[in-house]
């Protein structure tokens, strides 16, 4: 269990640590996006139907203008049709960070989203995710193995055996 003495979490002004675990469970899904390493696609929804999971969870209608510039900024244009077992693992991976997306969270968690995917996949998820957080405005926080990657990042922290072992700004 977290200890609470340690400090506060604040996510758009309110104190996650306040939450009981229902209005928590809800707060995360419409302020935190999260991208697996394993996609995590829900395998009878298309393309579009995955993406617009988080706001049909919420009983919230479907904001079309914010769905198509997301799969337009994925270049997923021509698959939103398409079932996850139709896609490639680089496209099942933009659909899972365009669901990350579309409730345009305050944060972004991403563990080891390029973990799967070959060298070319991995750069374009990057450079997708990077575009993403300058242009709507979100932190990003990326788990991963891979030094390269990490060293992209606008500040790097290194955690060995559960401590802090170092903490860079790029």
């Amino acid at each position: 269990m977290i200890d609470r003495l340690l400090g506060k979490v604040y996510i758009k002004g309110k104190d996650v640590y306040s939450l009981n675990n229902n209005d928590l469970a809800v707060f995360r899904r419409q302020n935190v996006g999260l991208i697996y390493q394993f996609y995590n696609l829900i395998p009878i929804l298309n393309v579009e139907e995955n993406i617009s999971l988080p706001v049909l969870l919420d009983g919230k209608k479907v904001n079309n203008e914010r769905l198509q510039e997301i799969i337009k900024t994925l270049g997923l244009e021509k698959r939103v049709k398409h079932l996850p077992n139709e896609l490639s693992g680089g496209q099942q991976q933009r659909v899972s960070i365009g669901r990350s997306l579309m409730n345009d969270p305050a944060i972004i968690l991403a563990d080891e989203p390029t973990g799967n995917l070959d060298s070319k996949n991995s750069e374009e998820i990057l450079e997708l995710l990077k575009y993403s957080n300058k242009k709507y405005h979100q932190t990003l926080i990326m788990i991963t193995h891979d030094l390269n990657l990490a060293k992209q990042a606008d500040r790097m922290i290194q955690i060995q055996d559960g401590k802090i072992v170092a903490d860079e700004k790029n």
